[in-house]
């Protein structure tokens, strides 16, 4: 042991070679613990909405205008903070419109910028120096440094500035320097990003926010059943394609696989065209409002029915595959009586809505016909080479787990799968049994082995594994006890759509149950909190997103058009900075346009779960931890320098 603390001095005495270096070191380290901790930001259930999403991200959550209310307090009007926030969030078009009615646009420039340099500042006073210069925008570096330093050496001041600002103004990079000051302050306000979950599916543009996320300072992700859906998908998993498929064609987003991914979709369309030509497929109907003409609204809806159908079949293949998923219960096709248009469920009969299933045979009705089955080949390569898909997809597997610890927060997506008593539930995977982390744990590996195993059985394990995370009621990130996709398209009695929810969302408020979660994740029972979304919170009704005294916050997004009948309001996000947790409520959003016209702000009202008695710093993060046991280390290295065990490499 004395050996390899030895060895790792002199590794550390590469970096810091000299007394002078070391301690330096330990002085900055001890400087940034002093520092205010960053501004996390919580979103989740995200499902293709960009726009929405974009407007949050540059928004903070209201966290921009609180900067805002900050340093102006009483000497602005709340209709000109207003504007001014817009101005940052969108500062080059907004900037398009206040020409067209400011005459004097000289005093308009100098009076934003020096507005800008003042929340700047701000922004800027959390965080190093150092970390502050890289954040900076390349073109403007100097410039912004030298406007939101304080300058002790400078006699007059307000001189100095106003020579910078004037010189801005006179050589015509204004609007760009406004840009520039704009991108940084929503930048500085929010200092790391948690994605907890659903980016994919039901909105527009998933691949757009994936994009986006490609290029933030700083995110997490935890991984979403949608996420993950498509995860399987890119990994050639055929029941996460035909699911894929299906979603986005109930929602009118075929568009995303053709136009966003490239993924040809022409030998399914003519499929679908042929086989159902004189079926209405009225059980097809797409969801929300698509921008269809007539003609793309029949074929997608053919499409819709015939992919569904595939899908039936090719899980029906899996379920027999592997038994030990228990889901025998969940095929169906076999329990048709395809003469009379009715099926047998739990002993019950029902009539089928719809009794024309021209490429099932009823004696082998999982099986695909030859058409069918080459239209999920060429599918399923399609997916495996886009390689803008499996960039995406590798960002998720890089950036992303089930799971995630951070500064006292646990967070996931969906739930821990739970039994009537509240205990874990043991779920049995592949011979061998797991409950609360240990199953996240395990179900992360299968998914990573689905891309990266060399062993050919178990990366089907994994891919298979990511299809049981989309659908199986001992998912944590579905809960329920199963997926009723048949029944709800082919079956008019309600009851048989109802999905049981895990014990998990009736227990939300049992402190007892909630302690045993946060103890099974490390996590002690006081100042620590369970965030997770998947489950609308259903305002309309009186549901409180905050459960058991502040510790369960349940944020789902409601980004989801969708989603916004059934719960009032368009969801909420979370706000974790130096001064405590802020729960932001959303109204809809209705366009960008309208956002930078109207001057309106989806961020509707806050509310705080918790305030701390003194400000949190960086010490006391999980940040500060690393940067405790760094100082330590280097106070280690110190002594051995004085005390002639390491020499100095002058």
């Amino acid at each position: 042991m004395k050996e390899l603390e030895e060895r790792y001095l002199e590794r550390l005495s590469e970096l810091y070679p000299t007394i002078a270096k070391a301690s330096t070191e330990i002085i900055n380290l001890q400087a940034i613990l002093n520092l205010p901790k960053g501004t996390e930001h919580f979103l989740t259930d995200i499902h293709g909405e960009y726009e929405a999403f974009s407007h949050v991200l540059k928004n903070g959550s209201g966290s921009v205008r609180r900067k805002i209310d900050d340093v102006f307090g009483n000497t602005m009007s709340s209709r000109d903070k207003q504007s001014f926030a817009t101005l940052i969030y969108y500062p080059a078009e907004k900037m398009e419109r206040v020409k067209k009615e400011e005459s004097n646009m000289e005093d308009w420039y100098r009076i934003t910028l020096y507005r800008l340099i003042e929340v700047c500042k701000r922004a800027a006073s959390k965080y190093t120096r150092s970390k502050v210069r890289k954040a900076l925008p390349q073109d403007f570096a100097y410039v912004i440094e030298e406007l939101i330093t304080e300058k002790a050496e400078v006699t007059d001041k307000e001189s100095y500035y106003n020579a910078i600002v004037n010189t801005i103004i006179r050589t015509g990079r204004a609007e760009k320097f406004i840009v520039a000051m704009s991108e940084l302050i929503q930048r500085l306000t929010v200092d790391h990003l948690h994605i907890v979950g659903d980016i994919y599916d039901r909105g527009p543009g998933p691949h757009v926010i994936m994009e986006k996320l490609m290029e933030h300072h700083s995110v997490d992700i935890q991984w979403g059943n949608h996420d993950v859906l498509w995860m399987g998908a890119a990994a050639g998993q055929r029941g996460c394609i035909a699911n894929v498929i299906r979603i986005c064609a109930r929602y009118g987003n075929l568009d995303i696989l053709e136009d966003g991914y490239g993924i040809n979709l022409l030998p399914l369309a003519t499929f679908a065209l042929n086989t159902y030509e004189d079926d209405a497929c009225g059980c097809f109907k797409l969801k929300g409002e698509p921008n269809y003409n007539p003609n793309e609204m029949l074929m997608d809806i053919k499409m819709h029915k015939a992919i569904s159908i595939i899908q039936f079949k090719v899980e029906g293949q899996i379920i027999k595959k592997n038994p030990g998923f228990k889901m025998e219960d969940r095929n169906l096709l076999h329990h048709i009586d395809y003469e009379r248009g009715t099926i047998e469920i739990d002993g019950k009969e029902y009539e089928l809505l719809d009794r024309n299933f021209p490429t099932v045979d009823p004696k082998h009705p999982y099986v695909l016909t030859k058409e069918e089955e080459d239209i999920m080949e060429r599918l399923e390569q399609a997916f495996l080479h886009c390689e803008k898909l499996q960039r995406h997809m590798r960002f998720l597997l890089n950036k992303g787990s089930l799971y995630k610890v951070y500064n006292n927060n646990l967070l996931y997506h969906g739930c821990v799968p739970l039994k009537e008593d509240g205990a874990l539930k043991p779920v049995r995977l592949f011979g061998r049994s797991y409950k609360g982390r240990s199953l996240y744990e395990v179900l992360e590996s299968y998914v990573r082995k689905g891309f990266y195993a060399l062993d050919e059985k178990e990366k089907e394990r994994g891919k298979d594994i990511m299809w049981y995370i989309w659908l199986h009621e001992n998912s944590p990130l579905f809960g329920k006890d199963k997926m009723a996709t048949f029944e709800r398209y082919f079956l008019a009695d309600k009851e048989t759509h109802r999905e049981k929810k895990n014990p998990y969302y009736s227990m939300l408020q049992d402190e007892k149950v909630v302690n045993r979660i946060l103890a099974e994740f490390g996590l002690p029972p006081e100042g620590t909190h369970i965030i997770n979304g998947h489950v609308p919170v259903k305002s309309k009704d009186g549901e409180n997103p905050v459960k058991c005294q502040g510790k369960v916050l349940v944020i789902d997004g409601g980004f989801s058009r969708a989603y916004q009948k059934e719960t009032g309001i368009a969801g909420y996000t979370l706000i974790y900075n130096s001064y405590g947790l802020i729960l932001a409520a959303h109204e809809p959003f209705e366009s960008t346009d309208a956002a930078i016209e109207k001057e309106s702000d989806i961020h509707s009202d806050s509310t705080i779960v918790k305030r701390v008695v003194q400000r949190k710093l960086v010490g006391d993060t999980d940040v500060g931890k690393e940067l405790k046991e760094q100082i330590a280390d280097l106070e280690v290295l110190l002594a051995a320098y004085r005390s002639g065990r390491i020499a100095e490499r002058m």
